[in-house]
């Protein structure tokens, strides 16, 4: 029973989160063999105020 994470910063829409899930489904069922309904994959989303590249918060850039 894979699990999958995605983490992204927040601000995609609902369509681009629900294509983002079916598209990873369908490479974790490719790539493993584990039928689709066994796979789940959970999207996690960060505030860009939560999330620091070379020392600097993308909220400040």
């Amino acid at each position: 029973m894979p699990y999958v994470t995605v983490k992204m910063l927040e601000g995609r829409t609902d369509d681009q989160k629900r294509a983002l899930v079916t598209k990873v489904t369908e490479a974790v069922s490719e790539t493993t063999g584990a039928p689709k309904e066994a796979i789940h994959v959970m999207i996690e989303e960060m505030s860009k105020s939560n999330l620091g590249i070379a020392g600097v918060r993308k909220s400040d850039q």
